[in-house]
């Protein structure tokens, strides 16, 4: 007998619709004369789910009795006695009742498939054997039911049933997955964005992994030896220099040759901050990477190809495209390019090389960059302007001490200058010095004179020796005042974030600590811009606050960016920085990100008011069509989790309201944990909302006074959430009696018309 087929509907989390889909197969078969029958459907209270069962035959379930308790599971005999061409069996990994002949459900399923008996199942990623270590560190719930990996990997079809997580927490906010008393406890525990996500991640990459199993089983069966091409991961260097869309265009190609390739650019800020590249060039070719669908990284590095392939082993970079160097040859054999190095250790990565115009004729040696050394451009030139000023004026007076100073005395005090050129400019300048007052002084005390012969072998051994000592004691002096250079910039740089922190421990608001970071760099205007993910394909920025002469409201618009993490960064216009000013912009902007977060915390957590940087500002708020849905679940996600829970009855359609997402999502947060803290745990707040001629109205209902009754004053964040919603054109009304509060938020919609079929 031909053993049967197994399918196996795999999604990430419970609510994708897996059971759904199992259903709609089975309708499918049974409308094409195949004879199905369920097994076993679990439609956890699902109405929709239970409807779509109806017209299947369905087997009735075994009774089992555990330790005094009724249970019921499939009847794994019935449905063999049946024989039928398909069953419907749910949730694959379950574990059956002590009693039942098999102690897994897919050990049931073994045996329909042995029968000859087709079956189709469902299946959650986290139940997967190899991957229960990593679902409990990313959930911080251990998944007691588990399937080897082997049995899936034995389907003969597995179905993705993917659903965005965003759209599965409001299917969860209707009341689609969870009845109503477990749903604020889902959307802060197992199913914040960021654990579905990574759930939906999980199960796509093993699903891939399937597929390249197959993929390669076909290639091995129909004897196909050369390579195909699979997914890639390409990267493109950017200095900030004009070859810049040269390279993106050419890394763009190469990506888009490749079927679900990803285009990335990285741009490494030297720790030296020697070469900080066209901030406005840069600008540009961020906005270049993301409009070809890519998206754009900095990073801060002493080297730059180490740093470069450091973020390429990160992010699984596979192919790396770099610009030739502007260098030329004689320079490049002394010492090894960017792209030189690149190559040298890039290991299994391509690395492409792009020629481009500016590399183009670059032969001529150069000399090394200004500041080499580290003492900074200023003090290199500096250093050689001095000494080309000090040396003539030094050999014009030993000339005229010539017969009792000879040519060790000015060779001393060349040495001097020598020292001097050393400790402002550092080697460079000295090794330069030293030359050049070695060719004076051959030429002005040493026989012959005005010439640059030399007679005597003593004197040859004189400035040999003057020469290398030269050399030593300025690369001695520069060391040395690189050194008190940098002491003196740790301790400046200790100081501004002492003094940040400060600021942070008194509570500042936003705007103070930016005025503050304006004030320590020089700056023009700081702005602390947000980005919103959900808006689409192209990044929305808002300004959550700012200081200064026209503060930038979109990275682009700044000469200075330092990003937080992937939601917040700072902006800055004004001078350019350094690279190590950006360092510490970079630990600025981290403390100044911590006091955002903490602000948001003590908003959710203590019902005190609300941080300056939080009220309304001219030219901060975006009033948009925002989805109640979408507003309530981040809300609750911002809560975190709790120890109440919320009921939650919407209609099933709602009006956009018009509206600042960010601070709507704020009011929600504030007012819903008002009314969590001061609810008793048996008598839960609700939230309803109803849809009214050009309005919305969201009513909250429970103790969300934080404290206060009736002739008390109100409470500062029920004050703070009604100045919000009035900046947003809405309204607050706060209402008790009875033992019992409430607060109800009403705002303008947009044009709103129901549907006449309901």
């Amino acid at each position: 007998m031909a053993r049967g087929r197994l399918r196996i509907y795999l999604g990430a989390a419970p609510g994708v619709g897996k059971t759904y889909a199992m259903l709609q197969e089975g309708q499918r078969l049974r409308s094409l004369g195949t004879e199905v029958v369920i097994g076993l459907v679990e439609p956890h209270g699902r109405r929709p789910t239970a409807a779509l069962a109806e017209g299947l035959e369905t087997i009735p379930r075994h009774t089992l009795v555990h330790r005094g308790v009724s249970f019921t599971e499939m009847d794994l005999d019935a449905v063999l006695a049946r024989r039928p061409q398909v069953a419907l069996v749910d949730e694959l990994a379950h574990t059956n009742v002590p009693g039942s002949r098999n102690a897994k459900r897919w050990q049931d399923v073994e045996e329909l498939l042995e029968a000859g008996i087709d079956v189709v199942t469902t299946l959650n990623v986290q139940h997967l054997e190899s991957l229960n270590d990593v679902v409990r560190q990313i959930t911080g719930v251990t998944q007691h039911e588990t399937l080897p990996d082997e049995v899936a990997r034995r389907a003969d079809q597995i179905e993705l049933v993917d659903l965005l997580p965003e759209t599965l927490r409001r299917r969860l906010v209707h009341g689609d997955v969870y009845p109503p008393d477990r749903i604020e406890a889902a959307l802060t525990h197992y199913f914040r964005v960021g654990n579905l996500t990574a759930l939906r991640e999980l199960a796509l990459l093993w699903l891939a992994d399937r597929v390249e199993e197959g993929l390669q089983r076909y290639r091995a069966e129909h004897g196909i030896t050369a390579p195909w091409e699979t997914r890639e991961r390409i990267l493109v260097g950017l200095t900030g220099g004009s070859e810049g869309e040269t390279l993106i265009r050419r890394a763009a190609r190469i990506t888009a040759r490749t079927p679900g390739s990803e285009l990335l650019a990285l741009h490494v800020v030297p720790g030296d901050g020697l070469a900080r590249g066209d901030q406005a060039a840069l600008a540009g070719q961020r906005g270049l990477v993301e409009s070809l669908g890519g998206s754009y990284h900095q990073m801060t590095g002493e080297d730059i190809p180490e740093a470069l392939l450091q973020f390429a082993e990160a992010e699984n970079i596979t192919q790396v495209v770099l610009g030739a160097s502007r260098r030329g040859r004689f320079s490049l054999l002394l010492h090894a390019g960017v792209g030189q190095r690149t190559i040298h250790d890039s290991g299994p990565i391509d690395v492409h090389i792009v020629t481009h115009e500016a590399a183009a004729g670059a032969s001529a040696p150069r000399l090394p960059r200004p500041g080499h050394g580290g003492t900074g451009p200023v003090r290199y030139w500096s250093a050689l302007v001095g000494a080309a000023l000090l040396l003539p004026l030094l050999t014009l007076v030993l000339t005229g001490l010539r017969a009792g100073v000879g040519l060790s005395g000015a060779l001393v005090l060349y040495m001097l200058a020598v020292v001097l050129a050393g400790l402002v400019g550092g080697r460079l300048p000295a090794l330069l010095t030293a030359v050049a007052a070695g060719l004076l002084a051959d030429y002005y005390f040493t026989p012959p004179m005005h010439s640059f012969k030399v007679e005597r072998g003593v004197d040859v051994v004189g400035l040999v020796v003057f020469l290398a000592a030269a050399w030593l004691v300025g690369t001695v002096a520069g060391t040395a005042a690189r050194h008190t250079h940098q002491a003196v910039r740790a301790t400046s740089e200790a100081r501004a974030l002492s003094r940040m922190a400060a600021a942070m421990m008194r509570g500042e608001p936003l705007p103070t600590l930016l005025e503050q970071v304006r004030e320590n760099f020089s700056l023009t205007a700081v702005s602390l811009l947000e980005r919103d993910t959900d808006h689409g394909p192209e990044p929305r920025w808002y300004v959550v606050a700012s200081t200064g002469v026209r503060p930038p409201e979109r990275p682009y618009d700044a000469d200075v960016e330092a990003p937080i993490d992937d939601r917040l960064t700072l902006a800055a216009r004004g001078r350019g920085l350094s690279g190590d000013d950006r360092r510490i912009l970079t630990a600025c902007a981290a403390q100044i990100g911590v006091a955002h977060t903490r602000g948001g915390l003590a908003r959710r957590g203590a019902g005190t008011d609300l941080d300056e940087q939080v009220r309304p500002r001219a030219g901060a708020l975006y009033l948009r069509p925002v989805d109640l849905d979408e507003a309530l679940t981040a809300a609750l996600d911002d809560l975190g989790p709790g120890g109440h829970s919320i009921s939650l009855r919407l209609p099933e359609r709602l009006p956009d309201v018009i509206a600042d997402a960010a601070l709507l999502a704020r009011v929600l947060a504030t007012l819903v944990a008002d009314a969590l803290r001061h609810s008793p745990p048996d008598a839960p707040p609700t939230l309803t909302a109803e849809a009214l001629p050009g309005r919305l109205t969201v009513r909250i209902a429970g103790d969300t006074t934080g404290g206060a009754v009736d002739g008390e004053r109100e409470s500062p964040s029920l004050r703070l959430s009604r100045d919000l919603t009035e900046a947003m054109g809405g309204t607050v009304e706060h209402t008790t009696g009875g033992g019992a509060a409430s607060v109800t938020i009403t705002l303008p919609t947009v044009a709103y018309h129901p549907d006449p079929e309901g």
